[in-house]
C-alpha cells in the first residue's frame, strides 16, 4: 500500500514558514529546515522578550523617579515609602512621566508627601 501524503497542506506549511523568514540572511530565508529552525527560535525570543520588556521599562521608570526625587532632596525608596504611608496609589509609569514631563508637578507631589508626617 503506498504511503499517503498531503502535498497541498505540506506546501502551504512550507510556504508559510518561508514567508515569515523573508529578510533573514542567506540560507535562513531560503532553505526549509534552516528557516524553520530560525523562525522557531525567533518566536521563542519574542515570547521571552515580551516579558523582559516589562521588567526593563519598570527599571527605567525607577531610575527616572530616583533622579527626579534626588533633585527634590529625597530618594526613590523614601518617596515610595512616604506615598505608601499616605495611602497614595500612583504607579511608577505615571510618576516617571510626571518626573520627566512635568517637573513642577512632581516637585509639588514630593513636597506634599514628604512635608507632613502621617496622620493615621
Amino acid at each position: 500500500m503506498p504511503r499517503s501524503v498531503n502535498k497541498a497542506a505540506a506546501h502551504r506549511k512550507r510556504r508559510r514558514i518561508l514567508k515569515r523568514a523573508r529578510g533573514y540572511w542567506g540560507a535562513r530565508s531560503k532553505l526549509w529546515t534552516i528557516a524553520k529552525h530560525h523562525i522557531e527560535k525567533g518566536l521563542q525570543y519574542a515570547y521571552r522578550d515580551r516579558r523582559a520588556k516589562k521588567r526593563i521599562f519598570r527599571r527605567l521608570w525607577i531610575v527616572r523617579i530616583n533622579a527626579a526625587a534626588r533633585l527634590n532632596w529625597t530618594t526613590y525608596s523614601r518617596l515610595v515609602a512616604a506615598l505608601h504611608a499616605k495611602h497614595i496609589s500612583i504607579n511608577r509609569k505615571v510618576l516617571a512621566d510626571l518626573a520627566m514631563n512635568h517637573p513642577a508637578a512632581f516637585a509639588a507631589l514630593v513636597q506634599q508627601v514628604m512635608a507632613t508626617p502621617n496622620a493615621g
